[in-house]
């Protein structure tokens, strides 16, 4: 008697590799069963992932590094010199002398900001960053927190221990609270947001040399084109560039700006944050639409 045939049994779908048998069973159907528990990563694995990176990197120790070297040197070399010449400090208070400091280290600032992003275009390492975070908002918006932190963090400590250093050298009356705030964290706040500025613009061009081009030309050309300005029809747009470039409007943050006109106060912080939004809107909307 003729047996009946056996059915083909039906293909069977490729195992991931997670899916594999284990010797000795366990799981449903004899597949592993991973101890490790499965979870949705969210914004504080990014924020772990991007602090991770920023600080191991050299470039980090070294922007920042020049940064407090500038701000201590020069602070406390400015401070030297007014107090074996003759000059006085009559009208303006002894923590304006940081501005030159500060200054010169928020270049390194905008070197740091555009490097946090730029240079993983340029290595290729973009790639696995999005593998790994696959929110490209998300990745935008870790990478802002902890650069914007340690900025501020740094720029903040090194501004507060200047403005003491350079008071005790000049045996100077203590300034009033509200310009101490405004010299150490609103000069913190301002750097930081300057720094962000550029990881937008990072974000955007995505090449570290013409972003970090772009941001200095943004600090030093306009406070350039208006010394150059000697024709009297260029008189309206002369004095604008002076009040509103980013040297000036950081002046004014130490109440000593370079024209009698312009922001003081607060308010050079709120412009910049202002032009920080827009520039970082661009910046998600750029993420999104673009390729890898």
């Amino acid at each position: 008697m003729t047996m009946p045939a056996t059915p083909p049994s039906p293909p069977q779908a490729p195992r991931t590799p997670y899916e594999q048998p284990w010797q000795h069973g366990g799981g449903h159907d004899g597949l592993y069963a991973s101890p490790i528990p499965v979870r949705t990563p969210g914004l504080g694995d990014a924020i772990a992932s991007e602090w991770t990176k920023i600080r191991s990197v050299r470039s980090t120790m070294w922007t920042l590094g020049v940064m407090i070297v500038l701000l201590l040197g020069i602070g406390l070399l400015t401070a030297f010199a007014v107090s074996v010449s003759d000059a006085a400090l009559e009208e303006t208070s002894v923590l304006s002398l940081g501005f030159f400091g500060v200054l010169l280290g928020s270049i390194c600032v905008i070197t740091l900001g555009v490097l946090t992003i730029a240079s993983e275009y340029g290595t290729g390492m973009i790639r696995t960053t999005l593998t790994a975070c696959p929110s490209r908002s998300r990745m935008l918006i870790a990478k802002s927190v902890v650069f914007f932190l340690l900025a501020f963090a740094i720029t903040t400590v090194t501004t507060g221990i200047v403005g003491v250093l350079q008071t005790a050298l000049l045996d100077g009356a203590t300034p009033d609270t509200g310009l101490w705030v405004r010299s150490t964290v609103g000069v913190g706040l301002y750097v930081a947001t300057l720094g962000l500025l550029s990881l937008a613009v990072g974000a955007l061009i995505r090449h570290s040399a013409g972003a970090i081009t772009i941001m200095i030309a943004l600090v030093l050309l306009p406070l350039v084109l208006a010394m150059f300005m000697f024709s009297p029809t260029l008189s309206g747009v002369q004095e604008a560039l002076f009040e509103y470039s980013i040297p000036s409007q950081l002046g004014a943050m130490y109440d000593a700006s370079m024209t009698a006109s312009g922001p003081s106060g607060w308010e050079p912080l709120w412009i910049i944050l202002g032009v920080t939004a827009v520039t970082m809107a661009g910046a998600f909307v750029a993420l999104d639409r673009r390729d890898v």
